[in-house]
């Protein structure tokens, strides 16, 4: 078997929709080497939506597949490298994280996550004819208004179905619901179902599942089985919405990263995973709600979470624990005055030394992320470390004779 090529970045993007390509831009624009992995088509499932009004930036509205064709064309201005492969798998577990493709194996001090996810399909035959822009719709606030007059169908009574489907009666004539349950049963919140039912443009399909799909290029009929009687019922509608679930795509991950309960990544607020130089961003993530923009938001913060990762990184390699003296690490808060006030003294133990120690000033809450890095949360603290940057000691003892007694062992 052929040995895999290997090519190394500073930043690689799995997945090529907004929230990856909004990374991509980020990075590349911080002149970061950067490479994008998508595998199937770059836009991801924006490039299926006829009609993006709520976009900022569009006052007379876009096309999903225009306005991702704009970020691929910035994309590429920033020189962001792009591959058209799959993901097999990934391996996080050292400084230069691993992407495997079936030809090449990719290295980067940076991953971020951004492979979306996918709504869950009823897969009753004829489905898969008018997914997406033939018909069969997943969000109703990407295509409310593009059905204003118009007779939907919406399939399910959870949260998302019953509160979507409401939302579409603004600007539908008539939202036909198809619910699983007998009458007057759905599995949403019991403030949604109400409203519901006393809505006048609402009506209610109870007892049914589909059956099929059916029209001649574009969804015409939604084939209900009624799973009391039997009965088929053939309802001509102009858009199917279907409000069943999504599932995140991280069958690739294969336990190299936490996911919640229903499989998404979990992060916090700048992007970042459970693994230090992991982001993830846009649907795959634990959110609650997933547009264009929101994705965007999260990538704009990964791409420039991933800048900072990566300057922390060098900082922390060759001047936090450079390997060319004795390394005194004093851990402080600019905010607190007795820890504030040590500084004089450190400084003077450094050049008591005559520059066989080097002394490094970190500030708790500035420097956090270096700061974690040593898995110190503490002020004031000395950390200690040899030539070769092992770390030795951390100690809160930070009065003078203690820390020249400590670095004198170390040079000795």
């Amino acid at each position: 078997m052929r040995e895999k090529t290997v090519e190394r970045y500073d930043v690689v993007v799995i997945g090529g929709g907004a929230g990856g390509m909004t990374a991509g831009v980020y990075a590349g624009r911080a002149r970061l080497n950067t490479l994008l992995i998508e595998k199937s088509l770059m836009g991801g499932l924006a490039t299926y939506t006829n009609e993006i009004e709520n976009f900022p930036g569009f006052p007379e509205g876009t096309t999903g597949l225009g306005l991702m064709e704009l970020f691929h064309k910035q994309l590429k201005k920033f020189d962001v490298k792009i591959k058209m492969t799959d993901v097999k798998s990934v391996d996080f577990s050292g400084e230069w994280k691993k992407v495997e493709t079936f030809r090449t194996t990719y290295e980067s001090r940076v991953v971020i996550i951004a492979t979306g996810g996918r709504p869950r399909i009823t897969k009753a035959p004829g489905e898969k004819e008018f997914l997406f822009d033939k018909g069969i719709s997943f969000c109703a606030t990407c295509d409310a208004a593009a059905n204003t007059g118009k007779t939907v169908m919406v399939i399910g009574s959870g949260d998302a179905a019953i509160e979507e489907g409401t939302f579409l009666t603004k600007f539908a004539t008539k939202v036909i619901v198809s619910v699983i349950h007998d009458t007057g049963k759905m599995d949403c919140n019991e403030i949604a179902r109400e409203a519901a039912l006393q809505n006048p443009k609402m009506e209610f399909k109870w007892n049914t599942m589909v059956d099929s799909f059916k029209g001649n290029g574009r969804l015409e009929h939604v084939v209900l089985k009624n799973l009391k009687t039997g009965e088929f019922d053939p309802v001509p509608v102009d858009t199917c919405f279907e409000f069943i679930g999504y599932e995140p795509n991280t069958e690739f991950l294969n336990g190299s990263l936490p996911l919640t309960k229903r499989g998404y990544i979990e992060t916090n607020e700048m992007m970042e995973t459970s693994i230090p130089g992991v982001f993830a961003v846009g649907d795959v993530r634990e959110k609650e709600l997933k547009q264009v923009a929101t994705a965007v938001g999260d990538g704009a913060t990964a791409g420039y979470m991933a800048e900072r990762y990566i300057a922390d990184s060098e900082m922390f390699e060759k001047q936090i624990l450079q390997k060319e003296r004795i390394g005194l690490i004093y851990v402080y808060s600019a905010i607190d005055a007795p820890s504030r006030e040590l500084l004089p003294l450190m400084q003077e133990i450094e050049n008591e030394f005559d520059g066989k120690v080097k002394l490094n000033v970190l500030d708790l809450y500035k420097g956090k992320r270096l700061c974690d890095r040593l898995s110190c949360d503490v002020e004031p603290m000395t950390i200690f470390y040899t030539k070769e940057g092992e770390v030795v000691e951390m100690s809160t003892e930070c009065a003078k004779p203690q820390v020249v007694s400590r670095l004198k062992s170390l040079v000795a």
